[in-house]
């Protein structure tokens, strides 16, 4: 499969990989967008792909086309491809707050897939949460799954309000499991663990119970349960986190994140 990935950064270079990876496109059939000269070096070096600084090069005789740039940058995509693009490409946007609406617009084309990813398809454990316009086609959306499947886990929604959903729980959802191992760590280090061992335990147990729950197919309340004796550490461990409201702060955290996610979209 032919594709251009406009955007040679972090995410650019994880899709870039996981596609070789993956065996969806060998690197002589992936073309990048950069202007970096440095960057540019690399990822030729390091993956054997090509890279161009002019992004109407990078479009020509693809298959697919990713966006994997900053919000900010939009405009000045619109402005260097819009109304280039042949009509048998499919356009993938995983540029947060970009509708498929702004996207077909600004692109003057009609075949636009709008991606969520999270930042663990960079090893390729992520989820990507995606939808599609309807000009396209059943093959193309089977085509698209190919591409995201390298990333990790894909999941389709048939209506793009569900993007901005997934971008409060999946998309964000990485920084809220990092926020939480890190407040275990320095937890256990308050009561006396060195810090190195305090990782790994905190890791290791956030690794199997994640395990446990996808395995057993139980709810975490139930769960929960099977940990927490009457009057036990546990049981007084999370009467401590109720008294804080630690539920509801991540209820309305996850809410906050929708709102916002929202905005973004009605700013465009």
């Amino acid at each position: 499969m032919r594709i251009a990935i406009i955007g040679g950064g972090v995410m650019g270079e994880a899709i870039a990989s996981a596609i070789i990876r993956g065996g969806v496109s060998s690197p002589e059939e992936i073309k990048i967008g950069e202007i970096n000269e440095r960057r540019i070096i690399e990822l030729e070096e390091r993956y054997g792909v090509k890279c161009f600084p002019d992004n109407e090069e990078v479009i020509r005789n693809t298959d697919f086309l990713i966006l994997s740039v900053k919000p900010q940058s939009l405009p000045e995509i619109f402005k260097d491809i819009g109304g280039k693009i042949d009509d048998g490409q499919v356009v993938m946007s995983i540029i947060a707050g970009a509708s498929l609406r702004k996207l077909k617009g600004g692109l003057q084309h009609d075949k636009v897939i709008r991606v969520m990813p999270n930042t663990p398809a960079q090893i390729g454990e992520g989820v990507s949460v995606w939808t599609a316009s309807d000009e396209v086609s059943y093959e193309e959306r089977e085509r698209a799954r190919e591409i995201l499947s390298t990333f990790g886990y894909e999941i389709y929604v048939p209506d793009e309000v569900y993007i901005d959903m997934a971008t409060a729980v999946s998309g964000s959802g990485p920084a809220y499991i990092f926020y939480f191992v890190e407040a275990m760590i320095e937890g256990a280090v308050n009561i006396g663990l060195p810090r190195d061992k305090a990782r790994e335990m905190v890791i290791k147990t956030i690794l199997g119970s994640i395990k446990m729950l996808e395995e057993t197919g139980k709810h975490p309340a139930e769960l929960r349960d099977l940990v927490t004796s009457p009057a036990g550490t546990t049981s007084e461990a999370l009467l401590k986190l109720e008294e804080e409201n630690f539920k509801a702060s991540l209820i309305k955290a996850i809410k906050s994140a929708y709102e916002r996610a929202k905005e973004l979209g009605v700013s465009e």
